[in-house]
């Protein structure tokens, strides 16, 4: 019995070293994996965070792209389409060729000068408004008809034409133009011996001092001067050439016809002048 008992013991000595190896290893089995979990997800996380802003950008990238490309093309339909000035100017300078009624008592060569601006509604469409000058010399035998050893005589005219403009290369065009003016002619006689009171001619009477009387030049002494305002046309046209520059050198060549009264003021103006 006492050696039943003594085994007894023994073996539950045995049985419980074994439950406690038993219990330790599985203590250590459930708290090494909860270790081993921690630095799992580090290694894989920081990729798909890199990568899926990449798909975005690039996306977001795409409506820029377009929206310019569609801004590009809009801006270079509209420079096709606007293919002209809004505005053009031009200066010139030249010599009139006399003609009608004037060239009777006016000699040509007289010099000439112009300014003007032009508003374009399109490219071959435009209104223009101009100021011509005009020398008008007297010939010498209208002195010796009005008896005066020296004369001044000038006219000025103001202009409103449409303007019709006409492509032919992209250095050359050319334009026509047509439309009411308004004349102012003057002058001045030295040196006159007419008595008041003679009777009148064909130069007094184209002069204006004969345009209330038929008869006589005015008893006031007044008639050596010279101031008439007409109304009429004028018609004409031009060439220009572009420069590499822009600017257009234009040569033109108009004809004009004022009246009132019965009275007559003729020009053929020719320029030669610039445009921008």
């Amino acid at each position: 019995m006492g050696k039943f008992a003594s085994v007894a013991a023994t073996a539950s000595g045995l049985t419980l070293l074994v439950l406690t190896i038993l219990l330790g290893a599985q203590a250590v089995a459930q708290t090494a994996p909860a270790g081993q979990q921690t630095p799992a997800p580090p290694s894989s996380a920081p990729a798909p965070a890199t990568q899926q802003p990449s798909t975005p950008n690039s996306a977001a990238q795409q409506p820029d792209t377009g929206q310019e490309s569609a801004d590009e093309i809009s801006t270079s339909r509209r420079q096709r389409l606007h293919d002209y000035k809004n505005w053009t100017f031009n200066v010139g300078a030249g010599a009139n060729v006399d003609s009608g009624a004037t060239k009777t008592w006016v000699r040509g060569g007289g010099i000439v000068g112009s300014a003007g601006v032009a508003r374009n509604g399109n490219k071959y469409v435009g209104l223009r408004a101009d100021f011509i000058f005009a020398d008008l010399p007297l010939r010498d035998s209208t002195q010796n008809l009005a008896l005066a050893t020296g004369a001044r005589s000038y006219a000025y005219a103001i202009t409103l034409d449409p303007i019709i403009n006409i492509s032919v290369t992209k250095q050359f065009s050319g334009y026509v133009l047509f439309g009411p003016g308004f004349y102012h002619r003057a002058g001045s006689l030295s040196g006159d011996t007419t008595v008041p009171g003679s009777a009148c001619n064909g130069f007094w009477a184209w002069w204006g001092a004969c345009s209330n009387s038929n008869i006589s030049v005015p008893l006031s002494g007044n008639f050596v001067n010279s101031s008439q305002n007409q109304f009429g046309y004028n018609l004409g046209g031009g060439i220009a050439r572009k420069m590499p520059s822009g600017v257009e050198i234009y040569a033109e060549f108009r004809l004009m016809h004022g009246s009132h009264n019965g009275i007559t003021t003729d020009m053929r103006p020719i320029t030669i002048g610039f445009r921008w």
